[in-house]
């Protein structure tokens, strides 16, 4: 029997029934269509997972009761914080998804020249709001029990501005420089991702000038979203979990 792993975004009691989150309820009960007795996992990103039961199910209500917690931690050791440049349609939701699976630590949206998306603050607010559900929605699949820190949408020069003790890399076609090559650095790494269409010469050379070394993943030019991933795996392979 498959055990549903729930996020639950605030203080969990043991031995104490409560309700979960609008989202978390609808899920259960009209997506799983899980019953009362129905065992599953919590977690709320504080490194924990508490195994619980479903109590009851209403139409748009389900309450729940933990009785253990359980210190399991599957984060990587090494920490990596990337920079995706905002792209259009699915590409930007495959990247938070896969990047989470692949244990990324922190995600910033950059906000490029050849950015194609423009949207106003609210829709910007709804935008992020969406972004985060897949974000936990990956922690759920994956087992992770902390959330990778989202942040909001920056502009490239508040990106390059951020001051930092880790390796910092852009992904460059053409870039003399491997990124498999690259030493083993205990503080961690920053990679910046152009979106769809790359970064410009100029957007590189930048970066060039902020400390951002200049690095190819081989000969052939890569998607954004293949870019990402590819990356956070090589990294990973190379001084992380995989």
């Amino acid at each position: 029997m498959r055990i549903p792993r729930i996020f639950y975004p605030h203080h969990i009691p043991l031995e104490q029934e409560f309700a979960l989150t609008d989202d978390a309820a609808h899920h259960i009960a009209t997506v799983l269509r899980l019953k009362a007795n129905h065992p599953i996992v919590l977690f709320n990103g504080d490194g924990n997972e508490y195994s619980a039961q479903i109590v009851h199910v209403e139409r748009r209500k389900v309450h729940v009761e933990a009785d253990a917690c359980l210190s399991l931690s599957k984060e990587s050791l090494l920490s990596i914080h990337l920079g995706q440049g905002v792209s259009k349609g699915d590409r930007m939701d495959t990247v938070l998804q896969k990047s989470v699976e692949l244990g990324v630590t922190e995600i910033t949206p950059v906000l490029t020249e050849r950015c194609a998306v423009k949207l106003d603050e609210k829709r910007w607010e709804k935008k992020q709001q969406q972004w985060q559900k897949i974000v936990v929605g990956a922690c759920e699949q994956c087992g992770r029990n902390t959330v990778p820190t989202l942040n909001t949408p920056v502009t490239l020069e508040q990106w390059l501005s951020h001051s930092t003790t880790t390796s910092r890399f852009v992904l460059a076609p053409g870039a003399e420089q491997a990124l498999s090559r690259q030493p083993y650095n205990s503080q961690g790494y920053r990679l910046l991702i152009g979106p769809e269409g790359g970064l410009s010469a100029n957007e590189i050379h930048q970066a060039n000038e902020c400390g951002y070394l200049s690095v190819s993943m081989g000969p052939r030019i890569l998607r954004t979203e293949t870019a990402a991933l590819a990356s956070i795996s090589v990294l990973q392979a190379l001084h992380g979990d995989l």
